[in-house]
């Protein structure tokens, strides 16, 4: 129940990959066969990711994260124009506002966006906020935390001529990703690919400039020896998330609405984010619990094989309430549960019995 954090790499994908751990083990920069055959396949797997993002192949830039793609995208721009405004939002994932906070330090000046209740930004807010000298905006696709989908194409519209970046990694398993946008941020961690791999779609004529030296792979942007296996595998996991998106979604969707529905008799509950449907990630089920410790909760349900989170992965080992609960005002312990392709109705009437019984246990501690 915590496929947000991370999901597992799937057999299909890890079978794509594993001939170019072996046998096509060549540097794609070598100008030798086995160097060929390595850019070959880096080639094609970048063609894929252009067909689903509707891009030219030259607009991917392979990353080693979603982190790297979004430092990229954040501080490469900023630093591209040296001054001016940038704009985010209260819910972005850390590697997005952290790069906010130190563009701050060097000078840069920053708006945080605030959202309502169930996670959304108003787009009177954007407009309001966009000022002469803004270079850039950076509004997530999907949160990571209470699964709002944000209105992406209405609020790339309001830009303008800014260049618009957005974080998608949490969205590619369930969204579509032929977005109207300057730039977009994917990962293979939570498509069923493997960790430790990410993308970047940068729109061509987008001012960037490097934030790591080294040789000339992807334009010089982002300087290594390619990691070949990963790049497939994530090639092929962004391919099989998009194929089968509508019926996972169905599948998903009745699996949270069950269980939502069932955790909100617990006397005090609380869902956070919107409601399940069009502007809601169909796994995502973030549910508040008044008077109790989160972190004895997460690790009550691990021991009867529950598998959970508060927050991002990224802030597990903060005991502050997460910046994204504070931004929808809400106090109460938060028990985020995300569901997956293995996840099945027995898992949901398992959860069903025992996270109420865990809550009043820890209730009367």
């Amino acid at each position: 129940m915590d496929h947000a954090s991370s999901t597992y790499t799937s057999k299909e994908v890890l079978k794509t990959m594993l001939p170019y751990f072996t046998e096509e083990y060549g540097n794609a920069e070598s100008l030798h066969t086995k160097g060929k055959e390595a850019l070959i396949a880096i080639d094609k797997a970048r063609e894929t990711i252009a067909e689903i993002l509707n891009c030219r192949q030259s607009e991917i830039i392979f990353t080693g994260s979603g982190t790297e793609s979004n430092n990229l995208a954040i501080l490469g721009i900023a630093r591209a124009q040296k001054t001016g405004h940038l704009i985010t939002t209260e819910i972005e994932h850390p590697s997005v506002l952290n790069c906010f906070k130190q563009l701050e330090k060097e000078g840069f000046e920053c708006t945080y966006l605030p959202v309502n209740k169930e996670g959304f930004v108003n787009p009177d807010d954007l407009k309001a906020a966009i000022r002469p000298n803004t270079i850039l905006i950076s509004i997530i696709y999907a949160n990571n935390e209470i699964g709002t989908i944000q209105p992406i194409s209405e609020l790339a519209a309001i830009s303008g001529d800014i260049p618009f970046h957005t974080d998608a990694c949490q969205a590619a398993n369930s969204l579509p990703l032929n977005l109207n946008v300057d730039s977009i941020t994917i990962n293979g961690s939570k498509i069923y690919g493997p960790k430790g791999v990410g993308a970047l779609f940068l729109k061509r004529g987008t001012k960037i400039k490097a934030i790591m030296q080294g040789g000339s792979q992807e334009h010089s942007l982002r300087p290594g020896t390619h990691n070949t296996p990963a790049i497939i595998g994530l090639a092929k996991a962004l391919e099989l998330a998009q194929e089968g998106v509508e019926k996972e979604n169905a599948r998903l969707t009745l699996l949270q609405e069950k269980l939502i529905s069932e955790l909100l008799k617990i006397p005090g509950s609380q869902l956070n984010g919107p409601q399940p449907g069009p502007t809601r990630l169909p796994n995502n089920i973030n549910i508040s619990f008044p008077k109790i410790d989160r972190e004895q909760l997460i690790l009550n349900l691990d021991s009867i094989g529950i598998y959970s989170s508060a927050s991002s992965a990224c802030k597990s080992g903060d005991s502050q309430i997460s910046h994204v609960m504070t931004a929808i005002k809400q106090n109460n312990s938060p028990l985020r549960l995300t569901t997956g392709k293995i996840t099945t109705e027995k898992d949901i009437d398992y959860c069903i019995e025992e996270i109420p019984r865990i809550v009043e246990k820890l209730k009367t501690h």
